[in-house]
């Protein structure tokens, strides 16, 4: 059974950090690109970045640049999300998926964890 987790979310003050974690399990890791994506309440999904070891690392938003990074550790088959200079805007349930390169369909993703950036 593939699983992927997502963690590490929590109440942060604008300008904070946080870095959330996605554990995969159940699948061949380094077949897989692994995306974050990101769900605020009312809006529409929004990929944030990916990374495989095929594509290197991939943004989706450009309003993440600069201030979030995403590596991997494939020996642990955990992926991170380092989240840099964050703004109330970036509020959203987030989300690690699985997918056949950083620009195919998603074919696993789990639960989120709640990232809320206070003003």
């Amino acid at each position: 059974e593939v699983q992927l987790q997502a963690s590490g979310g929590g109440l942060v003050q604008a300008g904070g950090s946080l870095r959330l974690s996605c554990a995969a399990s159940g699948l061949t890791f380094d077949d897989y690109a692994i995306d974050w994506f990101r769900q605020a309440p009312g809006k529409e999904r929004e990929g944030v970045l990916c990374i495989s070891s095929s594509d290197g690392t991939t943004y989706h938003a450009d309003s993440v640049k600069g201030r979030f990074t995403i590596s991997s550790d494939n020996v642990k088959k955990m992926v991170y999300l380092q989240m840099n200079s964050l703004k109330p805007e970036d509020t959203a349930a987030y989300y690690c998926a699985a997918k056949r390169g950083c620009l195919g369909v998603m074919d696993y993703w789990g639960e989120g964890t709640l990232v809320t950036v206070s003003s």
